[in-house]
């Protein structure tokens, strides 16, 4: 589970910053960011494009997709076009198995767990973190790790971006770096970025761990981020109040960008859309 207690506290730092001052440039971040967090509880279902950038073993990997995601339940159909690979998983279905249709031979269906080793292998994230409630998660983190919260949040204007109108934010914390930790009993990358509210792909990164999602050796020691990452930047559109642009930067540059398009929040979507049986999915 996410940190909640840690997440909340941030998040009522963030409306206690909002109440407390009059309405200036500088109280901008912080009321676009509690606007931009009400209006991802509100999401429920949500169609998009994604562009994503993102560093692995230190050269930039690049891949576009569609998403249709319903949040509660979880539902998810995922597609990249350029890869031909099709994913779908249903949380009230296939025993938290996710349906994956890759481009490789024997070109076979496979039902296969969403956090282990093959569907994780060479991503930043799992597809349990694909959609808004991550992202407005992850800002909470990054607030709750920095003493200065959302102190370190300007607010640079708005911006042209994926042709939405956009809020854009900048958050950098210069004091970013890595500290020791040891590895307790049974103990994964994933585990320890929960419980130390740090960026999971940071820890893997740094302790050539990029594809171990097992235990770890206890009482190893691991460099891991003393804050969530160093600088990021966020286009938040004017109208939605949601992301369509996240970058995230560490010591030595930027490690992700996602760009997203074609975004379309609580429509509906058919019955079948996150069954197997749909005839136009490729399983």
């Amino acid at each position: 589970m996410w940190p909640r207690f840690k997440i909340i506290a941030a998040l009522l730092f963030l409306l206690l910053a909002v109440l407390s001052f009059t309405i200036n440039n500088d109280l901008k971040p912080a009321r676009i960011l509690v606007q931009m967090h009400d209006s991802i509880k509100s999401v429920r279902t949500l169609r998009m494009n994604i562009a994503a950038l993102e560093r692995v073993n230190q050269k930039f990997v690049t891949a576009n997709s569609e998403i249709k995601l319903i949040t509660h339940p979880r539902k998810l159909y995922f597609i990249n076009h350029t890869k031909k690979i099709e994913i779908l998983f249903n949380s009230e279905l296939y025993h938290h198995k996710a349906w994956v249709k890759p481009n490789v031979f024997p070109y076979l269906t496979l039902s296969l767990d969403p956090t282990g080793n093959l569907m994780r292998r060479n991503q930043h994230y799992t597809i349990h973190e694909l959609g808004y409630d991550f992202i407005g998660k992850s800002v909470a983190l990054t607030i709750s790790k920095d003493k200065d919260g959302v102190n370190n949040f300007i607010y640079l204007g708005k911006h042209i971006k994926n042709n939405y109108n956009c809020y854009m934010l900048e958050y950098e914390n210069k004091l970013f770096g890595y500290v020791d930790y040891v590895v307790g009993e049974k103990e994964t990358t994933t585990s320890i970025a929960y419980k130390l509210c740090i960026n999971e792909y940071l820890l893997r990164d740094k302790n050539d761990l990029l594809n171990e999602f097992s235990f770890l050796k206890r009482g190893r020691i691991l460099k891991v981020p003393n804050l969530y990452c160093k600088k990021a930047v966020i286009y938040i559109d004017e109208k939605m109040m949601l992301p369509v642009s996240i970058s995230l930067y560490d010591d030595i540059g930027l490690f992700e960008n996602y760009e997203y398009t074609n975004v379309q929040v609580n429509k509906p979507f058919a019955e079948n859309e996150f069954l197997k049986q749909n005839k136009s999915y490729g399983f």
